[in-house]
């Protein structure tokens, strides 16, 4: 296996519940009160082509608005799922610089990659002024037309990856560590807070499939666990399997410029937004943020 290259489940193409717009010439990312499934294909004038599941699943979806999505997990280990670290990207690569869970992270420097403590984004000198979020992925089945593909659902929010979190978790604890066999649905959820000045924020929740209740999707996962070990399949395999490619790499890096376009829009091509919804221009803060950081570098050389 090659060093230094994460292996990372297969993806089939894209959960969203934004989009990245343009207006007056400037590429901005815009939230949305539906999911989208897309392929992993991008036109210049199309954007995103939609995956064929998307018209499938909407057919029946109240309004045509797709606010739920019935998935599997492909691994029982709620970890392997759902991936979620502080990351800072480098604005011109593309690739992580620092990663961290909020104790210790793995910073690339001059000097190599070098592991520090690590505050959190709101005490951090080095990733300080947004350049550095929470960043999740969450890997799932939709479907049945690949045993081991799947559709990746990114966020940087902290309300998707907290719930979803806390439900991979107990649905793992809860079924008896059978999370793989467990039929389960992606929801949209809405609430106001005073942060988003009470207007309407969205968020990803992971429920029971509709119509089941837990104990009936508990016995389900039970069955088809047993189902699956009498045909040779090897779940347990498959997680260590897994486990042992997201170690294989520093950084769990994806080849994808526009996750810096959706969701880490601070950069000199883009426009950020203040805290009333007025729109700002990036450049002045992103220059005075690279000199931040490249003065901290250079602290960092002669210590």
């Amino acid at each position: 296996m090659i060093k230094g290259l994460a292996i990372t489940p297969p993806v089939l193409g894209r959960i969203s519940i934004g989009r990245v717009v343009e207006k007056n010439g400037i590429r901005l990312p815009q939230k949305d009160d539906q999911f989208t499934i897309t392929s992993q294909i991008q036109e210049k004038d199309a954007g995103w082509l939609l995956h064929p599941l998307d018209e499938e699943l909407r057919k029946d979806a109240p309004n045509g608005k797709l606010r739920t999505i019935p998935v599997r997990m492909l691994f029982n280990d709620a970890d392997l799922n759902l991936r979620a670290e502080y990351t800072m990207f480098d604005r011109k690569s593309g690739r992580p610089m620092c990663v961290g869970n909020g104790d210790a992270c793995k910073r690339l420097t001059q000097a190599g990659v070098q592991s520090l403590p690590c505050p959190g984004p709101p005490l951090c000198e080095f990733g300080k002024g947004g350049l550095c979020k929470p960043y999740g992925r969450l890997n799932v089945k939709v479907g049945d037309d690949d045993d081991l593909g799947t559709f990746i659902f990114r966020t940087t929010g902290y309300n998707s990856i907290r719930t979803l979190a806390a439900r991979l978790s107990y649905y793992q604890a809860i079924s008896g560590g059978l999370l793989a066999y467990m039929p389960l649905e992606l929801k949209l959820r809405g609430k106001s807070t005073t942060q988003s000045h009470r207007t309407p924020i969205y968020y990803v929740d992971l429920v029971v499939q509709e119509g089941m209740s837990l104990q009936d999707a508990v016995a389900q996962a039970k069955e088809t666990a047993r189902r699956s070990g009498d045909d040779g399949l090897d779940q347990a395999a498959l997680d260590a399997a897994a486990a042992k490619g997201f170690g294989n790499a520093l950084f769990d890096y994806e080849e994808d410029a526009e996750v810096l376009e959706e969701f880490f829009p601070l950069a000199k091509t883009h426009t950020s937004f203040g805290k009333e919804g007025d729109s700002v221009e990036a450049e002045s803060i992103v220059s005075e943020l690279q000199s931040r950081r490249d003065r901290q570098q250079k602290a960092i050389e002669g210590a």
